[in-house]
């Protein structure tokens, strides 16, 4: 069993989705007055709802996004640093985890990592 549904309530739909689309290759499944739900290549499905005052996420919150190689993941730090997407969590790279952390525009904590 995987677990294959996010709800995250953001100010600015068109930005969070646009963030989503470009950092990960998310891509638009459906998209309703105050509801976007995007999709990757696996059953998951991302779906922000527009709130004009989110809360904070809690400091601990955060959820991840495997990709397929650590150099993968070295990659796209490089290009969100250079963005300046902000960065939660610097790199860890160890023998069997590479690991960063940022942040989406509504402040949410994105872990993007490789394990074996």
């Amino acid at each position: 069993m995987d677990i294959s549904h996010l709800h995250l309530h953001v100010r600015d739909r068109p930005r969070a989705t646009e963030f989503y689309r470009r950092w990960f290759g998310l891509t638009v499944q459906r998209e309703g007055e105050a509801i976007t739900f995007l999709t990757g290549t696996r059953d998951f499905l991302l779906a922000l709802m527009t709130d004009p005052s989110p809360e904070p996420p809690p400091p601990w919150f955060h959820f991840g996004l495997r990709l397929p190689a650590g150099e993968a993941v070295r990659d796209l730090l490089a290009r969100m640093e250079q963005a300046q997407v902000p960065i939660a969590k610097p790199l860890f790279a160890g023998p069997t985890l590479v690991s960063f952390r940022c942040r989406d525009p509504d402040g949410y904590a994105i872990e993007v990592y490789w394990s074996t």
